[in-house]
């Protein structure tokens, strides 16, 4: 059964209007990953107060509620850093504490329900893939130095590094 992505986020454009001015003007309120994120870390806090009514379900609760703070503070985190690399590094922390998250959740559906349960699940699948193809480009997208200039050897031709193109020196 498809999932309509629509359904899927509901209450995020109501929740989305309601976020501070001093977060939405930042830059990084840019990041379609992080606002989703830091949606599931609110919903997460209405969840965990649920489960925090069961004695049996209150270190769950805690693990929960860390693991999907988690993800948008690392991305947070990870779009303040200089270069890609760096960057990527914490994109990736997010993704585990994503993949955390999810396997909290499952978890929980006994305190929570399926419904819930699945629900939470398939947001952070979303975020999940959103991580996934971003963490290479980022990667990617690190300082580097200048392409290096290669002369080669009796051809009086020049090849720059990282390109097909082949120019001859006059």
């Amino acid at each position: 059964m498809a999932i309509d992505r629509r359904e899927l986020w509901r209450e995020y454009e109501s929740w989305e209007g309601a976020v501070p001015s001093s977060i939405t003007v930042d830059p990084l309120w840019k990041m379609i990953v992080y606002r989703k994120a830091l949606f599931l870390s609110d919903s997460a806090w209405n969840d965990c107060s649920k489960m925090y009514k069961d004695k049996r379900t209150v270190s769950l609760a805690d693990q929960l509620y860390r693991a999907i703070g988690s993800i948008s503070a690392n991305i947070a985190e990870g779009y303040s850093r200089g270069t890609g690399r760096d960057r990527a590094r914490f994109f990736e922390y997010a993704l585990g504490s994503a993949r955390e998250g999810r396997d909290w959740y499952f978890k929980a559906r006994h305190t929570l329900g399926y419904e819930l349960a699945q629900h939470r699940s398939e947001q952070l699948a979303e975020v999940i893939s959103m991580l996934v193809a971003l963490i290479p480009r980022q990667r990617t997208n690190g300082i580097s130095e200048e392409p290096a200039i290669y002369k080669m050897e009796g051809d009086g031709e020049e090849k720059v590094e990282g390109e097909e193109k082949v120019e001859r020196i006059a």
